[in-house]
């Protein structure tokens, strides 16, 4: 394994899992017997980022924090996961104190905090048959996002790509995140929308069929399903984002192919024997 910014790795591509304490990776990635507190620390030895899932259920303690910096190197970037509570629960209204201090305590991981994502789920459309409500929430919402951080907005409905989306994105310099998703458009399809690369930063994140997987597996130690029809797909459009200078940031979950960290390796095979596409050479 490798870190980003070798000879053979673009700086501009930074690759990591959808958090780091999946406990059936002790044995497999972490060795035998290591304690849980270890785990970061043996983890960022490898990779050079880490989404954080925690995140999401709720903002954590300052320690907790300060020990996922003290415990990584200089370089590692953290990205986290904005609290449900702000993305689900109150849908972006009257939860300005609930970010303020989301973000001052992220803030507290110092130069490795990477970029925040608001995560939405997918909404059905008899609760939401068109994206103009959303929108608005959003729209009133980024003006008030606090300084500091970079931020990332994924969404699960593929009606919700519009141009609206993309300007109010790009006038906030916020990412739209990628996504490998059964209900969202393929890499390749929402490239062709030039204007949904909406800031100077890319976030992608492969998740996979969640609920498919989980009639296959609960045990995320080894990879279950061929994923490389669909990598290969994303290689030549991750050499576009980095070829117009675009910083990449992109995390494969447990559900994407049974193991986050074997799908970061197979993804790597696949980049250093990919010789052509957009961007040039390795």
């Amino acid at each position: 394994m490798s870190k980003g910014g070798t000879s053979d790795w673009p700086a501009m591509l930074r690759l990591g899992a959808s958090s780091w304490s999946a406990a059936s990776w002790e044995g497999v990635f972490y060795p035998t017997g290591m304690p849980p507190a270890r785990f970061i620390t043996h983890y960022a030895a490898h990779y050079d980022t880490v989404e954080i899932d925690a995140t999401f259920y709720r903002t954590p303690e300052p320690r907790v924090v300060a020990g996922w910096r003290d415990k990584t190197p200089d370089g590692f970037r953290f990205a986290a996961k904005v609290p449900q509570a702000i993305t689900h629960e109150k849908l972006l209204v009257d939860c300005r104190a609930e970010m303020d201090e989301f973000v001052r305590v992220m803030q507290g991981l110092g130069d490795r905090l990477g970029p925040l994502l608001l995560q939405f789920r997918y909404f059905r459309k008899a609760e939401m048959p068109d994206p103009g409500p959303f929108l608005d929430r959003l729209e009133a919402f980024l003006p008030d996002l606090p300084e500091g951080p970079r931020y990332a907005v994924e969404v699960r409905n593929r009606g919700f790509l519009v141009p609206r989306l993309f300007e109010m994105l790009a006038r906030h310099r916020v990412a739209l995140a990628f996504i490998d998703h059964p209900w969202f458009p393929r890499i390749d399809e929402v490239m062709k929308k030039p204007a949904a690369r909406t800031t100077d930063f890319a976030y992608v994140r492969w998740l996979g069929d969640r609920h498919g997987i989980e009639k296959i597996t609960t045990s995320w130690d080894k990879v279950i399903v061929d994923r490389t029809a669909e990598m290969e797909r994303w290689i030549p459009a991750i050499r576009t984002l980095i070829a117009e200078n675009r910083t990449t940031y992109g995390y494969f979950n447990n559900h994407y192919a049974g193991y986050g960290i074997g799908s970061i390796e197979r993804f790597r095979d696949l980049w250093r024997r990919s010789r052509t596409g957009a961007g040039g050479p390795t």
